[in-house]
């Protein structure tokens, strides 16, 4: 009976696991030596939600309807809404393995709460309320869970913090839990897929990244963080190792759903966009939360989102309480707002750079509520600030918490095959062909995008 056991490292970048920690990471470079890995290029947008179902599904953002973490409600300028679990409703790869009577054991795969029904069993991702009564499926799986975790399951850890010292703490104990509990439930669980999603090095990378890379615009020389990144950086390799050793028999995946770098600063999109004719709002004197000022809607076009991309809306006549855009000028506009960001220059005089997109562009369905427009500035070392009141265009700094580091295209993956009927060596792949890959070696037929890495 074959087994896939994938190990997930959220936002593990070449630079970092094949590079700079790979000398003290000896199970991996072990693993290295008979595998096939390399650079795992993410999707369109590089984000956590929605990069990993867009693994386990081999389908676009598009076609599964998620842009990110947070979605506009339709006809309303601020509000929001959550992506959550209830809308990963397309089939999945443990979807795939249930119509064979495999079961699957699935650990904190983002999105997953609320826990989702699934053949097999379940405990929920970070986005888990600190609070909630359930987290698991079967909701009495938790009992057993919190058994081998000795106490409630610690699903995240508060990481935009001034004062990294008691997040060293914090999230080594989050991340040892973790490998414990799935350690021994790889152990006594009758699994065919293991999916563990460790939350913990993208924290570290957002925390951590200015301490240890000397090329950080801001870095900070301080040994004792710089070491505690090389030791979180063992500790995952030592949990690697033990993972292997609880199913030797298994074919090991270790992926990530996008990769990081450090972060340049952040570009401003709403005071740049007021700047240039296409917003118009009251300018507060202080940092302010764009849905806190007074906009005027009736001589607005357009207005941004902040975060690792921004996402850009048209103030569509017919679309928007107070539309003056016509729709068929919708498009026309995006175009000049991109052709205006192409010119924006930093703060030292060299260009920054912006890649601006259609969703339909980007995928072969649009479904749900996606952003008129994504934009990606300096290739992504510069993040989206979506506060105004800020006087100019650019920050060093993360406008909503310290924040090292950005999303970067490149992810990760190794393929071992304990039967040796996969190549070896390094060579690049895309994250549509990780749910193909995992469906060949069960011998499901598919009609997924992507191409399985078993195939080399």
């Amino acid at each position: 009976m074959e087994r896939v056991m994938v190990i997930g490292l959220d936002s593990a970048p070449p630079s970092t696991t094949f590079e700079r920690f790979l000398p003290v990471m000896p199970n991996l470079a072990e693993i290295l030596d008979s595998s096939i890995y390399g650079p795992l290029r993410s999707t369109h947008p590089p984000i956590t939600v929605p990069a990993w179902a867009v693994m386990a599904t081999g389908l676009t953002p598009g076609e599964l309807g998620m842009y990110g973490f947070r979605h506009r409600k339709p006809g309303n300028y601020t509000d929001y809404y959550l992506i959550t679990s209830r809308n990963l409703d397309r089939p999945a790869v443990w979807d795939f393995l249930a119509e064979k009577d495999l079961k699957s054991l699935l650990v904190g795969f983002p999105p997953s709460y609320p826990p989702m029904k699934v053949k097999g069993w379940l405990i929920s991702d970070f986005h888990t309320p600190s609070d909630a009564k359930n987290y698991t499926y079967p909701p009495w799986f938790r009992m057993e869970v919190e058994r081998l975790a000795g106490g409630r399951f610690i699903h995240d850890v508060e990481f935009r913090v001034e004062d990294r010292r008691p997040l060293m703490r914090e999230l080594w104990r989050m991340t040892e839990q973790h490998l414990k509990v799935v350690e021994k439930l790889a152990r006594s669980k009758d699994w065919s897929l293991l999916w563990y999603v460790e939350i913990g090095v993208d924290r570290l990378h957002h925390a951590f990244w200015k301490f240890f890379d000397e090329n950080h615009p801001r870095h900070v020389e301080d040994p004792e963080l710089a070491e505690f990144v090389e030791n979180y950086y063992k500790l995952i390799d030592d949990g690697i190792g033990r993972l292997r050793r609880a199913a030797p028999d298994a074919h090991l995946l270790i992926v990530s759903d996008h990769g990081a770098k450090a972060m340049e600063g952040a570009f401003v999109i709403n005071e740049w966009l007021a700047d240039n004719g296409y917003l118009d709002f009251e300018r507060p004197e202080e940092q302010t939360p764009f849905n806190r000022v007074k906009v005027n809607w009736n001589r607005t076009k357009a207005w941004g989102w902040g975060g690792y991309y921004a996402r850009i809306f048209v103030n569509v006549r017919g679309r928007e309480p107070n539309g003056v855009v016509d729709p068929e000028d919708a498009e026309s506009l995006i175009r000049q707002i991109a052709d205006d960001l192409d010119e924006v220059t930093l703060p030292n005089g060299g260009k920054m750079g912006a890649q601006v997109y259609l969703p339909r562009e980007l995928y072969p369905e649009v479904r749900g509520d996606a952003p008129d427009a994504i934009a990606y500035f300096g290739d992504l070392a510069w993040r989206s600030a979506g506060t105004v009141g800020h006087g100019k265009w650019f920050l060093e700094e993360n406008d909503t918490g310290p924040d090292d580091a950005v999303h970067d295209w490149d992810g990760i993956y190794v393929l071992y095959d304990p039967e040796d009927r996969a190549t070896t060596g390094r060579s690049p792949r895309e994250i549509y062909d990780v749910a193909p890959t995992i469906l060949d070696v069960f011998n499901i037929p598919h009609e997924l995008r992507g191409n399985s890495i078993m195939k080399g």
